[in-house]
């Protein structure tokens, strides 16, 4: 209840939100400056000789009741943060951060509307839709042995799957600064992050300077709906496997996430299943 009074607060009163936005930011630049983290910033156009993750997500969904051009504002928007970030060198010891490297996304850089989700609304705002871009990002990640040291879920699940190629609960949210996407490279191996566009899809692959020992699976086990006190959620967990990349065989499983949202959307009986999803996000 403390927690819905203080939306309310924010979104009737404006000036208070801008306020607790700019105190948040503040905040993070100054735990940065303490923290005196080796963040990623060298580029290179040369790639690195391994792949070792891939993946790709649709631009244009169906999304009832939104507007499509939003969604071709989104791949604008997309556009201009990829060239901050293809071509990014990860390197022992430095830690990836999106919007260190992003910057803010303002009208000034050439962002325009796009689709934004805030307290469990879908509005428009200036660099909506970059959340797809630190989604990929993301699922990416897990599929290396870069750690994950900020991810922040979604509160909800506002729209049915619509040619989802990975478990619900597998994206992330980001709002500029303080809600980040950061993995730190723990290893001796240097990565690279590669990205780009097509007409349908974003694409993106992490490269890296060696042939790694091992490959990583991620896998979606219990998921369900279910209704509860008049209202539909859906709840999954998220493991990781190990394998051994010469035999194959699994060496550990790991839970890494457990989800529970709240369905925005009308639950029918032909989504009570959902498809598995096997190695680089690929559907079995």
């Amino acid at each position: 209840m403390v927690i819905s009074i203080k939306k309310w607060v924010l979104f009737k009163f404006p000036f208070l939100y801008k306020v607790r936005v700019a105190q948040l930011q503040t905040r993070r630049r100054f735990q940065d400056v303490l923290a005196r983290c080796l963040f990623a910033r060298r580029k290179s156009a040369i790639e690195l000789p391994y792949r070792c993750a891939k993946h790709k997500s649709v631009l244009r969904r169906t999304l009832q009741g939104s507007d499509p051009q939003l969604q071709e504002n989104k791949i604008t928007n997309l556009r201009i943060a990829l060239g901050h970030i293809d071509g990014i060198i990860i390197r022992p010891g430095e830690t990836f951060s999106f919007w260190r490297l992003v910057g803010k996304p303002t009208a000034r850089k050439g962002y325009i509307d796009g689709l934004m989700l805030a307290y469990g609304e879908v509005r428009k705002g200036v660099g909506g839709g970059l959340c797809q871009l630190a989604n990929l990002l993301f699922w990416l990640a897990l599929h290396t042995p870069l750690q994950i040291k900020e991810r922040h879920h979604h509160s909800f699940d506002l729209f049915p799957d619509d040619r989802r190629t990975v478990p619900f609960g597998s994206g992330t949210s980001i709002f500029y600064n303080y809600l980040d996407l950061r993995f730190f490279n723990p290893t001796d191996y240097t990565f690279q992050l590669k990205l780009w566009l097509t007409d349908t899809h974003l694409e993106g692959t992490v490269r890296c300077d060696s042939l790694l020992p091992l490959l990583y699976r991620i896998e979606e086990r219990n998921h369900r709906f279910y209704e509860w006190n008049g209202l539909w959620y859906r709840e999954n967990e998220i493991w990781r496997l190990e394998l051994d990349a010469a035999s194959g065989d699994i060496l550990t499983e790991t839970m890494l996430l457990h989800n529970r949202a709240e369905v925005k959307y009308v639950v029918r009986q032909e989504k009570m299943g959902h498809k598995s999803v096997g190695r680089y996000g690929e559907e079995k």
